[in-house]
């Protein structure tokens, strides 16, 4: 191939690689203008999404090591040992597993718990204490210790 024909095809080469580069920036013109709003929404959602991460990874981040100590609290010691009110547990009607039921659950023990230490189901567990609360008046197992407390049932 002579030099001139060289020359002729770089050039045409040249002229067609900036008329393709000028054909895609007017194509790229085109999409920009008319797909503007849905641009800026990506725009504006990709970085929400970047802020929304970032205060994420800050919020959940751990912060210092909280120490736990224990303290030792006094605890008054009644001067006379407790006594059972007899005549009011007589009177309420309370069947001494239902008091044995009751004096768990003064301990915070669950109703799972009581029943594995009692080696009964959870059912009867149940029973004992809906019947314990009807008789005391109480509608949960805080108000019922309460109650037990304040008449003499309970320790």
């Amino acid at each position: 191939m002579n030099r001139r024909a060289l020359s002729h095809v770089l050039l045409l080469g040249l002229v067609g690689g900036v008329l393709i580069a000028i054909l895609r920036y007017s194509e790229y013109q085109f999409l920009v203008i008319q797909h503007s709003f849905e641009i800026y929404a990506a725009i504006v959602a990709i970085l929400f999404a970047a802020f929304g991460i970032w205060l994420g990874i800050k919020l959940t981040k751990p912060r210092e090591k909280i120490i736990l100590r224990e303290v030792l609290v006094p605890t008054e010691t009644p001067a006379t040992p407790f006594t059972l009110n007899q005549p009011q547990l007589d009177a309420l009607g309370i069947t001494p597993r239902e008091l044995e039921i009751l004096s768990l659950i003064a301990q915070g023990l669950s109703n799972r718990e009581i029943a594995a230490r009692l080696f009964v189901s959870e059912n009867t567990v149940k029973t004992h204490c809906s019947r314990a609360f009807d008789k005391l008046g109480a509608r949960r197992r805080t108000q019922a210790v309460q109650l037990g407390k304040q008449l003499g049932i309970l320790p």
